[in-house]
């Protein structure tokens, strides 16, 4: 089990030092990152919390998961890591494009 958790279906107004009190009360807390759209810097809905160790991180698992915050229910399970993505910008596929002289 890894120590960094997703944490969604957050309220848009949610700040870090909020969700960092909130997992305080069950570990201790290395990093709070709460995604902010980068246009308006409104918070996106979910985060990313990391604990200190992996007791931590399941102990916030088992007594935060549906838990309710801000009147929505929390969704706070394992982070997977995030996906290799396919570099370069379109045109990735099927037929060559010829050049029209």
């Amino acid at each position: 089990m890894g120590r960094k958790l997703y944490v969604g279906n957050l309220p848009y107004d949610t700040s870090e030092q909020a969700l960092e009190q909130l997992f305080a009360g069950v570990g201790s807390v290395d990093t709070v990152s709460v995604m902010r759209d980068m246009a308006t810097g409104r918070a996106r809905g979910f985060a990313f919390v990391e604990m200190q160790s992996d007791a931590d991180a399941q102990k916030a698992i088992t007594d935060l998961h549906e838990r309710p915050f801000g009147g929505r229910n929390l969704t706070v399970n394992e982070a997977r890591p995030r996906p290799e993505r396919s570099g370069g910008f379109g045109n990735g596929g099927g037929r060559r494009r010829e050049p029209r002289w």
